[in-house]
Protein backbone atom coordinates (compact mmCIF):
# COMPACT_ATOMS: atom_id res chain seq x y z
CA UNK A 1 0.00 0.00 0.00
CA UNK A 2 1.41 3.39 -1.00
CA UNK A 3 2.34 5.81 1.77
CA UNK A 4 1.09 8.76 -0.22
CA UNK A 5 -2.45 9.47 -1.23
CA UNK A 6 -3.27 9.93 -4.91
CA UNK A 7 -4.86 13.08 -6.20
CA UNK A 8 -8.62 13.20 -5.76
CA UNK A 9 -11.67 15.41 -5.41
CA UNK A 10 -12.06 17.47 -2.27
CA UNK A 11 -15.28 18.22 -0.39
CA UNK A 12 -16.18 21.01 -2.79
CA UNK A 13 -15.25 19.14 -5.92
CA UNK A 14 -11.81 20.75 -6.32
CA UNK A 15 -8.95 18.59 -7.57
CA UNK A 16 -6.52 18.00 -4.73
CA UNK A 17 -2.87 17.20 -5.43
CA UNK A 18 -1.14 14.51 -3.42
CA UNK A 19 2.42 14.74 -2.05
CA UNK A 20 3.77 12.60 -4.89
CA UNK A 21 2.42 15.00 -7.52
CA UNK A 22 3.85 18.00 -5.67
CA UNK A 23 7.26 16.37 -5.51
CA UNK A 24 7.12 15.45 -9.20
CA UNK A 25 6.17 19.00 -10.15
CA UNK A 26 9.02 20.38 -8.03
CA UNK A 27 11.48 17.99 -9.65
CA UNK A 28 10.28 19.00 -13.11
CA UNK A 29 10.72 22.68 -12.28
CA UNK A 30 14.20 22.06 -10.87
CA UNK A 31 15.24 20.14 -13.99
CA UNK A 32 13.84 22.87 -16.25
CA UNK A 33 15.72 25.53 -14.26
CA UNK A 34 18.94 23.50 -14.52
CA UNK A 35 18.59 23.21 -18.28
CA UNK A 36 18.49 26.99 -18.73
CA UNK A 37 22.14 27.62 -17.76
CA UNK A 38 23.20 24.76 -19.97
CA UNK A 39 21.49 26.38 -22.92
CA UNK A 40 21.86 30.10 -22.16
CA UNK A 41 24.77 30.07 -19.71
CA UNK A 42 26.99 32.33 -21.80
CA UNK A 43 24.29 35.01 -21.79
CA UNK A 44 23.95 34.72 -18.00
CA UNK A 45 27.68 35.41 -17.73
CA UNK A 46 27.35 38.32 -20.15
CA UNK A 47 24.55 39.78 -18.02
CA UNK A 48 26.79 39.51 -14.96
CA UNK A 49 29.56 41.35 -16.81
CA UNK A 50 27.16 44.14 -17.81
CA UNK A 51 26.22 44.60 -14.16
CA UNK A 52 29.90 44.78 -13.24
CA UNK A 53 30.46 47.37 -15.97
CA UNK A 54 27.90 49.60 -14.23
CA UNK A 55 30.51 50.15 -11.51
CA UNK A 56 32.72 51.97 -14.00
CA UNK A 57 30.07 53.60 -16.14
CA UNK A 58 32.09 56.83 -16.26
CA UNK A 59 34.98 55.05 -17.95
CA UNK A 60 32.63 53.44 -20.45
CA UNK A 61 31.02 56.80 -21.30
CA UNK A 62 34.37 58.57 -21.68
CA UNK A 63 35.72 55.76 -23.85
CA UNK A 64 32.56 55.75 -25.95
CA UNK A 65 32.04 59.48 -26.44
CA UNK A 66 34.77 61.59 -24.84
CA UNK A 67 37.81 59.90 -26.35
CA UNK A 68 36.46 59.81 -29.93
CA UNK A 69 35.47 63.47 -29.74
CA UNK A 70 38.88 64.53 -28.41
CA UNK A 71 40.86 62.43 -30.88
CA UNK A 72 38.79 63.43 -33.88
CA UNK A 73 39.07 67.11 -33.01
CA UNK A 74 42.76 67.05 -32.06
CA UNK A 75 44.03 64.84 -34.88
CA UNK A 76 41.31 64.98 -37.45
CA UNK A 77 40.78 68.74 -37.27
CA UNK A 78 43.84 70.24 -35.57
CA UNK A 79 46.59 68.17 -37.14
CA UNK A 80 44.61 67.69 -40.35
CA UNK A 81 44.55 71.44 -40.89
CA UNK A 82 48.36 71.56 -40.77
CA UNK A 83 48.83 68.49 -42.97
CA UNK A 84 46.31 69.59 -45.59
CA UNK A 85 47.75 73.11 -45.65
CA UNK A 86 51.23 71.77 -46.41
CA UNK A 87 50.62 68.79 -48.68
CA UNK A 88 47.12 69.43 -49.99
CA UNK A 89 43.73 68.10 -49.02
CA UNK A 90 44.10 64.95 -51.15
CA UNK A 91 47.74 64.10 -50.52
CA UNK A 92 47.27 61.24 -48.03
CA UNK A 93 45.98 58.27 -50.00
CA UNK A 94 44.03 60.59 -52.28
CA UNK A 95 41.86 61.94 -49.44
CA UNK A 96 42.11 64.56 -46.73
CA UNK A 97 44.01 63.70 -43.58
CA UNK A 98 40.77 63.70 -41.56
CA UNK A 99 39.21 61.06 -43.83
CA UNK A 100 42.46 59.07 -43.78
CA UNK A 101 42.90 59.00 -39.99
CA UNK A 102 39.27 58.57 -38.90
CA UNK A 103 39.04 54.81 -39.67
CA UNK A 104 42.33 54.24 -37.83
CA UNK A 105 41.03 56.07 -34.76
CA UNK A 106 37.89 53.95 -34.84
CA UNK A 107 39.93 50.74 -35.07
CA UNK A 108 42.17 51.96 -32.23
CA UNK A 109 39.09 52.52 -30.06
CA UNK A 110 38.24 48.82 -30.39
CA UNK A 111 41.79 47.88 -29.35
CA UNK A 112 41.43 50.15 -26.31
CA UNK A 113 38.24 48.38 -25.19
CA UNK A 114 39.93 45.00 -25.69
CA UNK A 115 42.90 46.10 -23.61
CA UNK A 116 40.60 47.17 -20.79
CA UNK A 117 38.18 44.23 -20.73
CA UNK A 118 40.40 41.28 -21.57
CA UNK A 119 43.13 41.92 -19.01
CA UNK A 120 42.38 42.96 -15.43
CA UNK A 121 38.74 41.77 -15.41
CA UNK A 122 40.00 38.32 -16.44
CA UNK A 123 42.54 38.34 -13.61
CA UNK A 124 39.75 39.45 -11.31
CA UNK A 125 37.54 36.53 -12.30
CA UNK A 126 40.27 33.93 -11.91
CA UNK A 127 42.33 35.26 -9.00
CA UNK A 128 41.51 38.49 -7.18
CA UNK A 129 37.77 37.96 -6.82
CA UNK A 130 37.30 34.44 -8.19
CA UNK A 131 33.81 34.79 -9.59
CA UNK A 132 34.72 32.37 -12.37
CA UNK A 133 35.26 29.68 -9.75
CA UNK A 134 31.84 30.37 -8.28
CA UNK A 135 30.24 30.27 -11.70
CA UNK A 136 31.86 26.96 -12.52
CA UNK A 137 30.39 25.47 -9.31
CA UNK A 138 26.96 26.04 -10.84
CA UNK A 139 25.62 24.25 -13.95
CA UNK A 140 27.63 26.73 -16.04
CA UNK A 141 30.49 25.23 -18.01
CA UNK A 142 33.94 26.92 -18.12
CA UNK A 143 33.59 27.36 -21.87
CA UNK A 144 30.33 29.27 -21.31
CA UNK A 145 32.13 31.61 -18.92
CA UNK A 146 34.66 32.46 -21.62
CA UNK A 147 31.93 32.83 -24.23
CA UNK A 148 29.94 35.12 -21.95
CA UNK A 149 32.92 37.39 -21.41
CA UNK A 150 33.48 37.61 -25.16
CA UNK A 151 29.79 38.37 -25.77
CA UNK A 152 29.73 41.18 -23.18
CA UNK A 153 32.94 42.78 -24.46
CA UNK A 154 31.74 42.49 -28.07
CA UNK A 155 28.52 44.31 -27.23
CA UNK A 156 30.34 47.05 -25.35
CA UNK A 157 32.81 47.36 -28.22
CA UNK A 158 30.00 47.51 -30.77
CA UNK A 159 28.23 50.31 -28.86
CA UNK A 160 31.48 52.30 -28.66
CA UNK A 161 32.17 51.82 -32.36
CA UNK A 162 28.67 52.89 -33.36
CA UNK A 163 29.04 56.08 -31.30
CA UNK A 164 32.47 56.68 -32.81
CA UNK A 165 31.12 56.17 -36.32
CA UNK A 166 28.30 58.66 -35.71
CA UNK A 167 30.87 61.26 -34.64
CA UNK A 168 32.90 60.51 -37.77
CA UNK A 169 29.78 61.17 -39.85
CA UNK A 170 29.21 64.45 -37.99
CA UNK A 171 32.79 65.45 -38.80
CA UNK A 172 32.18 64.64 -42.46
CA UNK A 173 34.88 61.95 -42.58
CA UNK A 174 32.84 59.03 -43.96
CA UNK A 175 32.37 59.75 -47.70
CA UNK A 176 31.51 56.23 -48.89
CA UNK A 177 27.96 54.80 -48.70
CA UNK A 178 29.54 51.63 -47.30
CA UNK A 179 31.39 53.53 -44.59
CA UNK A 180 29.23 52.01 -41.84
CA UNK A 181 30.98 48.68 -42.48
CA UNK A 182 34.07 50.11 -40.84
CA UNK A 183 32.26 49.38 -37.55
CA UNK A 184 32.53 45.65 -38.26
CA UNK A 185 36.16 46.01 -39.35
CA UNK A 186 36.93 47.65 -36.02
CA UNK A 187 34.97 45.00 -34.13
CA UNK A 188 36.84 42.21 -35.88
CA UNK A 189 40.18 43.83 -35.10
CA UNK A 190 39.25 44.33 -31.45
CA UNK A 191 38.18 40.70 -31.09
CA UNK A 192 41.29 39.42 -32.88
CA UNK A 193 43.57 41.23 -30.46
CA UNK A 194 41.32 40.74 -27.44
CA UNK A 195 40.85 36.97 -27.81
CA UNK A 196 44.59 36.37 -27.82
CA UNK A 197 45.05 38.82 -24.95
CA UNK A 198 42.31 37.07 -22.95
CA UNK A 199 43.99 33.71 -23.48
CA UNK A 200 47.35 35.07 -22.38
CA UNK A 201 45.85 36.71 -19.29
CA UNK A 202 44.12 33.44 -18.41
CA UNK A 203 47.51 31.74 -18.15
CA UNK A 204 48.72 34.12 -15.43
CA UNK A 205 48.62 32.90 -11.85
CA UNK A 206 49.88 36.25 -10.53
CA UNK A 207 50.18 39.70 -12.08
CA UNK A 208 53.71 40.85 -11.36
CA UNK A 209 53.72 43.50 -14.06
CA UNK A 210 53.02 41.37 -17.12
CA UNK A 211 49.85 43.22 -18.06
CA UNK A 212 51.52 46.61 -17.68
CA UNK A 213 54.30 45.40 -19.98
CA UNK A 214 51.69 44.29 -22.52
CA UNK A 215 50.31 47.83 -22.57
CA UNK A 216 53.75 49.39 -22.81
CA UNK A 217 55.56 47.06 -25.18
CA UNK A 218 52.73 45.69 -27.33
CA UNK A 219 49.73 48.01 -27.36
CA UNK A 220 51.71 51.27 -27.60
CA UNK A 221 54.11 50.19 -30.39
CA UNK A 222 51.19 48.60 -32.23
CA UNK A 223 49.34 51.92 -32.13
CA UNK A 224 52.33 53.93 -33.31
CA UNK A 225 53.60 51.61 -36.05
CA UNK A 226 50.42 50.20 -37.61
CA UNK A 227 49.81 52.89 -40.20
CA UNK A 228 47.46 54.59 -37.78
CA UNK A 229 48.52 58.19 -38.22
CA UNK A 230 50.58 57.90 -41.41
CA UNK A 231 50.80 55.27 -44.16
CA UNK A 232 52.84 52.26 -43.16
CA UNK A 233 54.94 52.62 -46.30
CA UNK A 234 56.69 55.74 -44.98
CA UNK A 235 58.31 53.74 -42.17
CA UNK A 236 61.62 51.92 -42.66
CA UNK A 237 61.25 48.30 -43.72
CA UNK A 238 62.72 47.16 -40.41
CA UNK A 239 59.71 48.76 -38.66
CA UNK A 240 56.99 47.83 -41.14
CA UNK A 241 56.87 44.24 -39.88
CA UNK A 242 55.15 45.52 -36.72
CA UNK A 243 52.25 46.64 -38.86
CA UNK A 244 52.17 43.44 -40.90
CA UNK A 245 51.56 41.28 -37.80
CA UNK A 246 49.42 43.86 -36.00
CA UNK A 247 45.65 43.29 -35.82
CA UNK A 248 45.31 47.07 -35.71
CA UNK A 249 46.93 47.52 -39.12
CA UNK A 250 44.73 44.89 -40.72
CA UNK A 251 41.53 46.30 -39.21
CA UNK A 252 42.56 49.87 -40.06
CA UNK A 253 43.26 49.02 -43.70
CA UNK A 254 39.97 47.13 -43.91
CA UNK A 255 38.12 50.08 -42.37
CA UNK A 256 39.71 52.45 -44.90
CA UNK A 257 38.48 50.25 -47.74
CA UNK A 258 34.93 50.64 -46.44
CA UNK A 259 35.28 54.27 -45.42
CA UNK A 260 36.49 55.87 -48.65
CA UNK A 261 37.31 53.06 -51.07
CA UNK A 262 40.99 52.83 -50.23
CA UNK A 263 42.68 51.23 -53.22
CA UNK A 264 44.31 47.89 -52.45
CA UNK A 265 44.33 44.51 -54.21
CA UNK A 266 41.33 42.32 -53.43
CA UNK A 267 43.66 39.55 -52.25
CA UNK A 268 45.03 41.85 -49.57
CA UNK A 269 41.51 42.63 -48.33
CA UNK A 270 40.90 38.89 -48.08
CA UNK A 271 44.15 38.51 -46.15
CA UNK A 272 43.01 41.18 -43.67
CA UNK A 273 39.75 39.35 -42.97
CA UNK A 274 41.34 35.89 -42.85
CA UNK A 275 44.13 37.02 -40.52
CA UNK A 276 41.76 38.70 -38.09
CA UNK A 277 39.37 35.73 -38.09
CA UNK A 278 42.27 33.33 -37.51
CA UNK A 279 43.53 35.31 -34.51
CA UNK A 280 40.03 35.47 -33.06
CA UNK A 281 39.45 31.72 -33.39
CA UNK A 282 42.91 30.77 -32.07
CA UNK A 283 42.65 33.09 -29.07
CA UNK A 284 39.09 32.07 -28.27
CA UNK A 285 39.82 28.33 -28.44
CA UNK A 286 42.99 28.80 -26.39
CA UNK A 287 41.10 30.73 -23.71
CA UNK A 288 38.37 28.05 -23.54
CA UNK A 289 40.93 25.29 -23.05
CA UNK A 290 42.67 27.22 -20.28
CA UNK A 291 39.32 27.80 -18.58
CA UNK A 292 38.59 24.07 -18.62
CA UNK A 293 42.00 23.36 -17.09
CA UNK A 294 41.83 26.07 -14.43
CA UNK A 295 38.22 25.62 -13.41
CA UNK A 296 38.43 21.86 -13.20
CA UNK A 297 35.81 20.54 -15.59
Amino acid sequence: MSATAPAGRGPKGRLETGPTDVASAGTARALAAARMPRRWGAWYVALHRFRVMKSYTGTVVVAGIGNPLIYLYALGVGLATIVDANVGDRAVGGVSYLVFVAPALLASAAITVSSEEFTYPIMLGYKWNPTFTGMSASPLRPTQIVDGVVISVSIRMLVNLVLFFLLIVVFGAAPSPAAFLMIFAGLLGGLAFGAVLMAYTSTLEEDTGQLAMVMRFIVLPMTLFSGTFFPLSIFPVWLQWIGWISPLWHSTELARVFSYGYGEPIWLTIVHVAYLLALTVVGWVWARRIAIRRLGR
